[in-house]
């Protein structure tokens, strides 16, 4: 007989049912899942050995918990994952609003029950999924909402009057009883707010309205923080932060593998919707470079963060602007190129706070720079530094490909290519595949496409050739030629 199918409180005390607290729960099967080398956390990158060993720790201590970091750190999921680690099925009294344990009944109406029916005590289960509550702190937030208020349509129904408990609405914390309770962006929460949960925290006494209730609630509480709010907005109270057992300072990935870990792992879906789309693995790793720049720009306020939601948007507008191109290039198939990155722009220009300097540079144009310092970047990763001014006996590598557009003085890559026409119009400068050869010979034909692109925005960058938006693609050219020609 499954446990979860035993309805009264007799036969859980038959079947021998041993209660536990939540925290208790956590730290038991956290134990287990460390025994058998289990992940406690699933799909969770680059905090291997820094957030998650903090996080089993906590929890083994059984501390509730505040994780503090920028935005898009995981600090939700994380949060949510710990449901994992709860039994599948807890029992509680059938009909309880705060999940009571009929082993230690908490409120008066779970009370009464038992007294009235004892063994024959209906039981109910609460599945693990349903054993998680969140709140996103907000300067509207009142006691009322997450601790609770006297309910006068609720007198007004059983005929009682306001000095009776029974009248009492309860709020979030209370009927989120043995579950795990999180509260997001906590330094928003007013401090009245955040003093309302000092004993709840500490004690489990609950007040409301001039009620002292004892209600030793079993709450496993998390809080998540950005370090930002402790100046801009609000505050963590010190009495409050000291009932907090302990602090986890969260991180964005530190190299490029890890975030397109994370960035492949969130854009799964939408790459299964476009399998027609190959997107070459240079062009994954500049996409997440574009926030490894943005994090060190000096347009870019470091304080707010650039979040890891940044390059999984950037990516999906990646993919959707060389999907757009092929469609109305008639190609089946087609490949991602340099000039898509265009279709990144409005993912970064929402996902950034500038300083001041970078408001007057102008949000669009930041972006536009970011990408061509994350090309720059890469670029260099993979080739010798381009000199700007060399000596005569010096072997330059580039001297070939800048001979080129000096006797041609006109390339352009245009959207309206077709997959055949862009190909053949990069073949052309044969000087760039022989560079490829020399230095990135591994580099397959499929993707040496875009590096030869790549080649042609680094020289661009680094004045050897000249760059021109054209609205409908990009032109490139000799620098010298196109000075004379301006002249």
């Amino acid at each position: 007989m499954k446990i979860e199918n035993i309805k009264t409180f007799g036969e859980l005390k038959r079947a021998g049912y041993q209660p536990k607290s939540i925290k208790e729960e956590l730290r038991r099967n956290l134990l287990q899942k460390i025994l058998k080398k289990e992940p406690s956390f699933v799909g969770i990158h680059g905090y291997e050995l820094t957030v998650i060993p903090e996080l089993e720790r906590a929890i083994l201590s059984k501390h509730n918990i505040n994780l503090l970091g920028l935005r898009g750190q995981a600090k939700t999921r994380l949060a949510r994952q710990m449901v994992g680690l709860l039994d599948e099925y807890i029992p509680i009294v059938e009909g309880s609003e705060v999940n009571d344990d009929p082993f230690a009944p908490i409120s008066r109406y779970a009370k009464n029950l038992m007294e009235e029916k004892g063994d024959d005590t209906p039981i109910d289960w609460l599945h693990r999924n349903s054993r998680f509550s969140e709140k996103l702190a907000t300067p509207d937030v009142t006691v009322a909402d997450i601790i609770g208020d006297v309910d006068p349509i609720k007198a007004a129904n059983l005929k009682l009057n306001y000095a009776d408990d029974r009248v009492i609405h309860f709020g979030m914390i209370p009927r989120s009883n043995r579950c795990i309770f999180v509260i997001n962006e906590l330094p928003d929460l007013q401090p009245r707010i955040q003093v309302a949960l000092f004993n709840i925290l500490q004690e489990g006494d609950v007040q409301i309205r001039g009620f002292a209730l004892r209600l030793p609630l079993d709450i496993q509480f998390v809080f998540t923080a950005n370090p930002e709010d402790y100046t801009n907005r609000g505050s963590i109270v010190t009495p409050l932060k000291d009932r907090i057992g302990s602090q986890i300072l969260t991180h964005y990935p530190d190299d490029i593998t890890t975030a397109r870990a994370i960035t492949e792992q969130e854009t799964a879906e939408a790459m299964e919707e476009k399998s027609n789309i190959y997107v070459p693995d240079l062009a994954r790793d500049i996409l997440e470079q574009i926030s490894f720049e943005a994090r060190e720009n000096d347009f870019i306020d470091a304080k707010s963060g650039v979040s890891a939601r940044m390059s999984i948007t950037a990516f999906e507008n990646l993919i959707s602007t060389a999907e757009r191109r092929g469609l109305q290039n008639g190609d089946e198939k087609t490949t991602v190129r340099l000039g898509d990155f265009v279709g990144v722009v409005p993912a970064i220009t929402g996902k950034v706070e500038l300083v001041y300097e970078g408001e007057q540079e102008g949000v669009s144009q930041v972006a536009q720079q970011l990408i061509v310092d994350a090309v720059n970047t890469i670029f260099l990763q993979k080739f010798p530094k381009i000199e700007k001014l060399s000596k005569q006996d010096d072997q330059d590598p580039y001297a070939e490909i800048v001979a080129w557009f000096f006797e041609e003085n006109d390339f352009e890559l245009l959207d309206a290519y077709s997959d055949s026409e862009y190909k053949n119009e990069l073949d052309r400068i044969i000087p760039l595949q022989q560079l490829i050869d020399k230095y990135q010979p591994e580099t397959t034909k499929e993707d040496s496409y875009f590096l030869k692109e790549v080649i042609l925005w680094a020289l661009a960058e680094n004045k050897k050739l000249s760059r021109m938006s054209l609205g409908n693609g990009l032109h490139f050219r000799d620098l010298y030629g196109s000075f004379i020609s301006g002249l």
